[in-house]
């Protein structure tokens, strides 16, 4: 089919952004097309995007998508402030067939085009980092810096990275191809055969409270790039940055000729439980979603009609057997469990070290001095109320809240939480983080009879300094913990090669991301687009890795037809 004109002028103004990034997932280099700082966007883009912002407060988001039976929002911002905004509820019945009728001509424009109208959403998106920026900060709790890198620069970068994955298996087959078999002294049988990319249906998009973009928009754009139209479900609490996102992407469908109906919102009731309900429509084919457990494996076990692409809970591991770099050791765990008050699916919650203590460069250090001293380090970076505003954000919902006042009721607490008042929003609840002693006693964690609190996820600022018998006892379970309750991180600190091959023998063996050693400007709970693996799919975690070919290859099937040369 003949590419529209908008949308070859998008291929020729995007090709080169896809082929970097082709080229990067390839390398595993760096490289982002999207600034991290805020001063790059042009010195008026601060105060539009927070003119934006405040301008969505209290009005109805128009969205012109069909089905729309009434309107619901219930978001009001960890930082104490109502929103006000409501959002089109969607009738079912009427929007997934209308989604379903746009996915033809979107089918039949091919790969190249799908990749370039996608790349121009995400480029509209980045010219909007500001006002983005804003509504992940007021949905999620995230500190403005963290809200604008992670919620703008890295999600995009992570779209992007889907795309190309996205573009990269549709185009490992060629579109055509002359096939001709001889038959010796007869004529060879010769066919001509197409082959087309064609997609399983709507992709169900479930966002999560904590980070809607970043999380959302590889799920996102790897359905919509492979031809699927897709409907983004948000959290209730974290409504307002994937609807500027839907909205964005209509915008871009339309100018490129195409149904606006490819990408729709649809936000919940109260209590109304819509995700459930959509997620066994039959229409919907592909499901991504991050969020708990419980509901993660509800999808699994019910929505059989679908794909689905998780990520759940995890209990996130580091062992610490010795250090060249106690200091420096000491400041990126304290940086790494402060960074969003801990609300990150890859921040450390045990820290596993021998009851004996280690080895530093600093002298032997006893179990009780590297907490002692982990304590010290965590309050120091967090003594200035202004950086620890900077660095916490606020908590996010009550449950986390709830967990950091119920820590001392999972065993003595060696670095107490305290709150820190927000000169701007006094209506935030801002808490620094708890750590907690415990025994890793080899029979407790064997025991059939009751799991210690640490072996549960425990969301949020709430760590659990683990004193083991000694560092072989720390990787079985470590090992134990990546078996039944997945990671999507691991660290381990060693200056002991044996030690090194050990963890990281768990790690393969277990299928989960390591960090080994990280004593600078790295942090265990950091990926980078276009290198990192985000989780690895490959232990209860989650069921996907962000992003490699498997997370994309599916989305979509090959249909051969064959025609007499």
């Amino acid at each position: 089919m003949a590419a529209d004109p908008t949308t070859t002028q998008l291929i020729e103004k995007h090709r080169p952004t896809l082929d970097k990034a082709l080229e990067t997932i390839r390398s595993r280099a760096y490289w982002s097309p999207h600034p991290e700082h805020p001063k790059a966007y042009g010195e008026n883009a601060a105060p539009e995007g927070q003119a934006a912002f405040e301008a969505l407060r209290g009005t109805r988001f128009e969205l012109d998508q069909p089905g729309t039976d009434g309107w619901t929002g219930q978001e009001v911002s960890p930082y104490g402030i109502e929103l006000g905004i409501t959002y089109p509820h969607p009738d079912p019945d009427v929007l997934l067939p209308a989604m379903r009728a746009a996915m033809p001509a979107w089918r039949d424009a091919g790969p190249e085009a799908r990749a370039a109208v996608c790349l121009e959403i995400l480029a509209r998106i980045s010219a909007r980092t500001h006002e983005f920026a804003h509504a992940v900060m007021h949905t999620s709790g995230q500190a403005f810096m963290m809200a604008f890198q992670a919620g703008g620069p890295h999600a995009q970068d992570r779209g992007l990275e889907a795309v190309a994955y996205a573009y990269a298996e549709q185009t490992r087959t060629p579109g055509e191809a002359p096939w001709s078999k001889p038959q010796g002294k007869r004529d060879p049988l010769e066919l001509s055969k197409t082959f087309q990319a064609v997609p399983r249906g709507v992709a169900l998009m479930i966002g999560c409270n904590t980070f809607p973009t970043w999380n959302g928009y590889p799920g996102l754009f790897a359905s919509l790039t492979t031809g699927n139209a897709v409907l983004v479900k948000p959290h209730p609490r974290a409504v307002l940055p994937l609807a500027l996102t839907v909205r964005a992407a209509r915008e871009v469908l339309t100018e490129a000729g195409f149904d606006p109906n490819l990408v729709a919102l649809a936000v919940d009731r109260p209590d109304e439980g819509l995700a459930k309900v959509l997620a066994l429509r039959p229409e919907v084919r592909i499901i991504d979603y991050t969020g708990s457990t419980a509901f993660g494996d509800w999808l699994e076990e019910n929505a059989r009609q679908a794909q689905v692409f998780t990520e759940k809970a995890g209990v996130n591991t580091v062992v610490i057997d010795s250090t060249d770099d106690y200091k420096g050791m000491l400041g990126n765990l304290a940086f790494s469990l402060s960074l969003y008050s801990g609300q990150m699916c890859t921040t450390p919650q045990n820290l596993l070290i021998p009851r004996d203590g280690i080895t530093t460069d600093a002298g032997r250090k006893s179990y009780d001095e590297v907490v002692e001293d982990l304590a010290g380090a965590v309050q120091k970076l967090l003594g200035d109320d202004a950086r620890a505003n900077a660095l916490l954000g606020a908590i996010v919902n009550p449950q986390v809240a709830a967990r950091i006042t119920a820590a001392p009721e999972l065993g003595e607490v060696a670095l107490p939480s305290r709150e820190v008042s927000h000169p701007d929003f006094p209506g935030a609840t801002v808490r620094t983080p708890v750590v907690v002693k415990a025994d890793g006693e080899r029979k407790q964690w064997e025991s059939a009879d009751a799991e210690p609190p640490f072996l549960s996820e425990c969301f949020g600022p709430v760590s659990f300094a683990v004193a083991v018998d000694s560092t072989p006892e720390a990787v079985e379970l470590l090992r134990r913990t990546l078996r039944d309750k997945g990671a999507m991180t691991v660290g381990a600190y060693t200056t002991s090669a044996e030690v090194e091959r050990l963890v990281e023998e768990a790690c393969l063996e277990e299928c989960a991301q390591l960090s080994l050693n990280l004593t600078g400007g790295v942090y265990v709970n950091q990926t980078a687009a276009f290198s990192d693996f985000h989780g690895s799919g490959g232990n209860p975690a989650a069921n996907a890795a962000l992003c490699d070919g498997a997370f994309v290859a599916n989305r979509f099937r090959t249909v051969e037809v064959r025609r007499q040369a």
